[in-house]
């Protein structure tokens, strides 16, 4: 039995995409990407917001376990205008520019927009509660620092 073997010339056939079919596949992509690209925005906004709350969360409880190993009351400064932290004299934290503080409770104020957090030696703290959030359609953390027991939380809010 012998077979037979066609052979076609390389760009012979004439089939191939129309110009139809080519614009509607851009057309497809286009309203893709305006449906995921402001999803993929907001996912890396809340994701500063995240970070910007586990790092102030982060500096509240090291300055509470320096107050009590040390003896000495440490201080955690915030100015809500510049959206900025100090934890030493000398260490200003600055906030990332889509991240604000949303609302400041407790402490101690010492000028109209600063705020101070004091912990205590024996653990405990002025208590208050510190809201960050990244704009419209972003999640908000809150750090809320607890004044009895020194204990800090970072609580995820919703989207404001």
């Amino acid at each position: 039995m012998k077979g037979i073997t066609v052979i076609l010339r390389a760009g012979s056939d004439n089939q191939g995409f129309s110009l139809l079919e080519l614009l509607l596949v851009l057309l497809l992509l286009g309203l893709s990407s305006l449906i995921v690209l402001p999803t993929i925005d907001n996912g890396l906004r809340e994701r500063e917001v995240r970070r910007s709350a586990l790092g102030l969360a982060a500096v509240a409880r090291e300055l509470r376990s320096r107050a009590v190993y040390e003896g000495i009351p440490q201080r955690l400064v915030l100015n809500v205008v510049d959206h900025s932290y100090r934890v030493a004299r000398d260490r200003e934290v600055h906030l990332p520019s889509d991240v604000k503080f949303s609302q400041v409770e407790g402490g101690e104020t010492l000028e109209r927009s600063v705020r101070q957090f004091i912990f205590f030696p024996n653990g405990s703290s002025l208590g208050g509660e510190i809201g960050l959030s990244g704009g419209r359609n972003a999640t908000s953390y809150s750090v809320r620092l607890e004044p009895l027991s020194g204990k800090v939380n970072v609580i995820r809010g919703d989207k404001s």
